[in-house]
């Protein structure tokens, strides 16, 4: 067998493990343009889009022909396409080819710690389709709150302007329920909890980025003016020194003294890749000390607060009196029953 004509076969598997289970709802079914997003390069990279996208469909046409797949919508546009009936998951080349694409996956993600990115990619893309929603669920450590409310008209105008660098002209109502009307050039969009934020710059401010709320936003227009990028912004970055958690990205050398049911959960969850954990003398109250170099954000101050009294803020100082002075406040409001 050539290795063209070998090539052709594994293409052929790629492609049809790709494509959508019997049972998918046509509106939920792939077509062209999503087949070309989740193949990436198997299509090659030496040739133009056009030219790819029309190997692309002989080999669609080819799997039709072989009735191993169906056009759901003859006529639509797009076309979509699902699998025969007759030709289940458990085709032994869809198994094999998918198998492999977990085994890629996981072993390019996990070892970065980058579960989040794991779930998403074998979820959203399709790549496991009987891993839908009743199968895998991701829940938050946190009380659920119930999302803020955004307008869907202004939730879609946001997106357009991220997605095409456009300017928006912003009416928003600050926490303070001050009106502005700010222009605002999109970077990313952000949401942390229940609440939306879109990362921008400010009118023609040099200074860095800003996060507005999209729930406090009045009204949006999209302009046709280009907005400008953010000078060495980078979302990853921004994210792991605290700047959507609006901290300053300010590192502290953090050091806890901690028990109970946290000696479990750091020692597994590590707070940061060089965390060191020291037992504690027998004589201690608690099981272990802890010291990680962290950012100095909200979402800090939240969790070492939730800690209770398993947990001990030893240093930096400033942190320990910053703990301190919120438990205080809070025990003050619980004096009638202390």
């Amino acid at each position: 067998m050539s290795a063209t004509h070998q090539e052709r076969i594994e293409r052929l598997q790629a492609l049809f493990a790709r494509i959508s289970p019997p049972q998918t709802a046509p509106e939920r079914c792939v077509d062209v343009g999503r087949l070309e997003r989740l193949l990436g390069d198997e299509y090659g990279t030496d040739a133009s889009a056009a030219a790819r996208r029309r190997r692309l469909q002989r080999d669609l046409t080819e799997l039709i022909r072989d009735e191993r797949i169906v056009a759901v919508n003859p006529g639509g546009k797009p076309l979509r396409y699902r699998r025969r009936a007759e030709v289940g998951d458990d085709d032994p080349n869809v198994i094999a080819y998918t198998r492999q694409l977990i085994d890629q996956t996981v072993t390019d993600l996990v070892p970065k710690g980058r579960l989040e990115a794991l779930w998403r990619k074998l979820v959203v893309s399709d790549l496991v389709p009987a891993l839908d929603d009743q199968r895998l669920r991701i829940l938050s450590a946190e009380q659920r709150l119930i999302p803020a409310k955004v307008r869907p008209a202004i939730l879609s105008t946001v997106i357009s302007g991220v997605a095409e660098q456009r300017v928006l002209k912003v009416k928003y109502r600050k926490a303070s329920s001050e009106l502005s009307t700010p222009r605002l050039h999109p970077q990313a969009l952000v949401q942390r909890g229940p609440v939306i934020y879109l990362v921008a710059l400010k009118n023609d401010e040099p200074s860095r980025v800003q996060f507005y709320a999209l729930h406090r936003m009045v009204s949006v227009e999209l302009t046709e003016d280009a907005a400008r990028a953010a000078d060495g912004f980078d979302l990853d970055r921004a994210i792991v020194e605290g700047l959507v958690d609006f901290g300053r990205g300010e590192a502290i050398a953090l050091e806890l003294r901690v028990r109970g049911y946290l000696t479990d959960v750091l020692e597994a969850c590590p707070l940061a890749e060089e965390q060191l954990t020291l037992p504690e003398p027998d004589d201690s109250d608690f099981d272990l000390r802890l010291h990680a170099t962290v950012p100095s954000s909200g979402a800090l101050l939240r969790w070492l607060l939730a800690g209770g009294d398993n947990l001990e803020v030893v240093a930096p100082d400033g942190m320990r009196r910053n703990v301190a002075a919120q438990i205080n406040k809070a025990s003050a409001l619980y004096a009638d029953v202390l």
